[in-house]
């Protein structure tokens, strides 16, 4: 059974005339004859009743029209979902992101924009560390990351581009004679216990801490170590330690932590969207031109 068949089917069903059928479908009188004879030969049934002068549905003809019709129907919207998935319209993103990326003005934006663009695709959202990201990108697990970047190695098989590059900020226990001040170096903040993430979750902030560190002439004391950069923020208000974290963590507001301004002008930190290398799928085109029309100036 072939959709010419079922097209020829319905055409007769509704015209009841072979000439003006074999108009509409733009085939000639003894084709349409032989469609129909194709068909009731692989159904194994009569579908019309015809002479010179008359054409009539059969029961199994009157029975079998909204099933052929349904047929094509679905087989109609099969095709425009294959065109639109093709087209990057419709389907799936599985979005990874680093734990500090939602409080930016970046990635709420980028991912507002695109929904708004693109709302017949479906995206999910799962926090990682950067490494994991990272991982998941080249394994094929994960279509997006927003990421910390750090060693370059780190980042094989993925390509990076910058979302915006945000200062850094030292946070602080609220009464710490440091916290009031206009801002703060990182030689000041030697021989105080730091709160730290672990380095094998993610080199970027890492990296940039002890380098900061090292310039200003001594490497911190790590007194805890936290996965979640919110837990950071939470422990220093507890007076257990002191961190370096992106300023996009301000907005976190917790009683008894300050933030900082750090004077190095160095003291910053890129937040990326990582894709996987040689992936061209639509869809990943599309996130990406939303990436590219965010514009940090415009939307703090």
């Amino acid at each position: 059974m072939e959709f010419k068949h079922l097209k020829a089917f319905i055409a007769l069903s509704e015209d009841l005339h072979f000439g003006r059928a074999a108009v509409r479908l733009g085939i000639a009188q003894p084709q349409l004859s032989l469609q129909i004879q194709s068909l009731e030969a692989v159904l194994g049934v009569r579908l019309f009743e015809r002479s010179r002068r008359h054409v009539a549905l059969t029961d199994a003809g009157r029975l079998f029209l909204p099933e052929a019709r349904a047929t094509l129907a679905q087989a109609e919207r099969a095709r425009q979902t294959a065109l639109r998935a093709a087209r990057g319209e419709l389907g799936r993103l599985d979005i990874g992101f680093t734990g500090s990326a939602p409080f930016s003005n970046a990635m709420p934006h980028i991912i507002s924009q695109f929904r708004k663009r693109w709302p017949d695709l479906e995206m999910t959202l799962r926090e990682m560390s950067t490494s994991d990201q990272l991982q998941a990108l080249v394994e094929g697990n994960l279509d997006i990351g927003f990421v910390r970047p750090g060693e370059p190695g780190e980042a094989e098989g993925v390509i990076l581009q910058m979302v915006l590059q945000e200062p850094l900020f030292a946070v602080l226990p609220a009464d710490h004679p440091l916290a009031d001040g206009p801002s703060v170096s990182v030689a000041a903040l030697a021989g105080l216990p730091f709160i730290m993430h672990p380095r094998h979750i993610g080199t970027g902030l890492y990296d940039k801490v002890m380098n900061l560190c090292a310039v200003a002439g001594f490497r911190p004391r790590v007194a805890l170590e936290a996965h979640q950069m919110s837990t950071i923020v939470g422990l220093t208000a507890t007076g257990l330690g002191v961190s370096i974290v992106p300023e996009a963590m301000r907005r976190i507001h917790v009683d008894g932590a300050r933030f900082v301004p750090l004077v190095e002008t160095d003291a910053t930190m890129v937040l990326s969207v990582a894709h996987r290398k040689g992936d061209a799928r639509a869809v990943i085109r599309h996130f990406l031109g939303a990436v590219a029309a965010y514009r940090p100036d415009e939307n703090k």
